[in-house]
């Protein structure tokens, strides 16, 4: 903690930009950041009293004078999301856009407009709601705020407890499995116990913060928790009814979260009215937009009613700048033997470039298997997601000789190394 704390205080000396990447040293999944960071539920926006002073507050103010601004699909869904809640906006209003690696907006919009619920979310809820009573800005005298409190963590808890139980019963090696109204059968108990508790907490916050001045930062806080409280229990309703036809839903379980996620099966109406519709002009980019030549497909899926289109040949010679390799043989993905077999082929691989190489997985619990199995074989530095910040990792891979890069999806595109 003295550590951490040091290096920020030294980060908050310097810095001009506040972006997390300049902290070299801080690993990616760093618990401290938490206490420090403020995230969409906990930003108070124009009522935070550092609200002018805040580097998003800024970066805003360049991005609102500049000629051209240059989002991520994550920021740009975000802008999008935000816009159909009402709460404002991320991005300044433009009036053309230029979409590069389009076929990844549907994928992100997805996850942007569905419903997720977690351990960590509930758990940050109710660290945020301890935390705001310990600073005594809201009058809590015979403990009954703190008791709801703990009753809501503990319930949480048990439920995700449950869920991760019910996830190892059914036997799959994946991440993600998904579920339906059955699923819940043997649980709903617990998971309505949950909702009742968020349902108390929300109650009492918004009593709280009836009680407070109006505009006080003691309102404005317990009013937050209050929301919060609210919308969580609406989500997790949702998700353990599971019956909404036009969503999937889904169970994850990576490391020590677990998450109850539904995902729309079709985004194309709210990326056309949230994105598209409010554009002069937008101009999608991409090496794989087309299927069989065609790009009625994407068009469908994107909401895309009239477009031009345009399909150029590949400037990249595979015949000469690459080799496919299939193992002849491996073990069926679910399988136990799965993660072995990769890490015999890749150690082989590996063995045979001399390193070099960037090793990419579709789940963190796979490369940290191969991982663990290759690094101790292998006669070259290892460099591995999650150890430091993605810029931090790159800058590593491409200094260090004959080094490897275990990765997951983030690396997959807009990387840019000679090799």
């Amino acid at each position: 903690d003295h550590d951490f704390l040091s290096m920020m205080d030294e980060w908050v000396r310097t810095t001009e930009i506040g972006d997390r990447a300049e902290l070299q040293d801080l690993p990616e999944d760093s618990a401290m950041w938490h206490d420090v960071s403020a995230t969409s539920d906990t930003c108070l926006g124009s009522d935070c009293p550092q609200f002018s002073e805040c580097y998003v507050t800024k970066m805003r103010q360049r991005a609102a004078e500049a000629d051209v601004v240059i989002v991520n699909h994550h920021l740009l869904c975000a802008d999008a999301s935000v816009r159909q809640s009402t709460y404002g906006e991320v991005i300044p209003a433009c009036h053309y856009a230029v979409v590069d690696e389009a076929h990844q907006l549907e994928d992100v919009a997805t996850q942007y407009f569905g419903v997720a619920i977690s351990n960590f979310k509930l758990d940050d809820l109710a660290k945020d709601a301890e935390r705001l009573l310990n600073l005594g800005s809201i009058n809590d005298p015979d403990a009954e705020l703190r008791r709801i409190i703990r009753h809501m963590d503990d319930q949480a808890r048990i439920f995700f407890g449950i869920l991760t139980m019910a996830r190892r019963a059914k036997g799959s090696g994946e991440e993600r499995v998904r579920i339906g109204p059955s699923f819940f059968a043997d649980i709903i108990n617990d998971g309505l116990a949950a909702v009742d508790a968020l349902t108390a907490l929300e109650g009492a916050f918004l009593q709280k913060s009836g009680a407070a001045e109006p505009g006080s930062p003691a309102n404005e806080d317990a009013t937050a928790l209050g929301r919060r409280a609210g919308e969580a229990r609406d989500q997790l309703r949702f998700l353990l009814e599971a019956k909404d036809p036009s969503f999937v839903y889904f169970l994850e379980t990576r490391g020590r979260g677990v998450f109850l996620r539904a995902a729309p099966i079709d985004v194309s109406r709210i990326i056309r009215e949230m994105l598209f519709d409010r554009m002069s002009a937008t101009i999608m980019t991409s090496a794989t937009l087309t299927v069989a030549g065609s790009f009625d497909y994407v068009k469908g899926r994107l909401g895309v009613e009239d477009a031009d289109s345009l399909r150029v040949p590949s400037e990249f010679d595979f015949t000469e700048q690459a080799i496919l390799y299939l193992p002849k043989q491996m073990p069926p993905p679910k399988s136990p033997q799965y993660g072995d077999a990769v890490a015999r082929e890749v150690l082989d691989v590996l063995q045979r470039t001399e390193g070099r190489a960037f090793v990419l997985f579709t789940s963190y619990a796979m490369m940290r298997t191969v991982r663990d199995i290759v690094e101790p074989q292998l006669p070259y530095p290892v460099i591995v997601q999650g150890s430091a910040p993605r810029s931090v990792l790159l800058t590593q891979f491409r200094s260090t000789p004959n080094a490897v890069l275990f990765a997951t999806s983030s690396f997959w595109q807009g990387v840019d190394v000679i090799g």
